[in-house]
């Protein structure tokens, strides 16, 4: 255990320093530093000293800005349907006034990012998230494959996922 403390008190700022260059964020970077020296001590024995300790450091810290980077976009793709669903539930008496109003507004701020996509990207999402039409049938309604459908509204989510930031709704 003393090892690995050695080991956190002598590469930490290198690390943080290494991560504040790929990230820009000093914030996430301090996060990721956490999390690289959390995954270097699940794996030290796959250390085999071909390497400095410090690139194979940098390495899992690489990696954990990567898997960083993967789960925000899923989370922010993810996020647009999301939002839709949110701003489609009616709200009910018991939602306070003010949470209502939320609603209302990411309803109306969604909806102006839908109408802005180009075709066929636009009606696709409105028919998939609105509709809840399936993949085949709106593959069918366009006369294209049902695999179409899906890569296509795929698209309009990323397209969508661009121009929403969800934390400004």
């Amino acid at each position: 255990m003393e090892d690995l403390n050695e080991i956190y008190k002598s590469y930490a700022d290198e690390v943080k320093r290494f991560l504040i260059c790929l990230t820009s964020n000093v914030d996430l970077a301090e996060e990721l530093t956490q999390e690289t020296f959390y995954q270097a001590v699940k794996s030290i024995h796959r250390y085999n000293g071909k390497c400095k300790m410090s690139v194979w450091l940098c390495q899992i810290a690489k990696h954990s800005y990567y898997n960083f980077l993967k789960k925000e976009k899923n989370l922010h793709s993810t996020s647009v349907e999301n939002m839709m669903q949110m701003g489609l539930d009616i709200p009910s008496n018991n939602d306070l006034p003010d949470v209502a109003v939320i609603k209302r507004s990411t309803l109306i701020s969604v909806h102006k990012e839908i109408h802005q996509l180009q075709e066929p990207y636009r009606e696709i999402f409105l028919l998939r998230a609105s509709l809840h039409l399936s993949f085949k049938e709106i593959g069918e309604i366009f006369n294209k494959s049902e695999n179409w459908a899906r890569v296509t509204f795929y698209r309009a989510k990323l397209k969508l996922s661009e121009r929403i930031d969800p934390h400004e709704l």
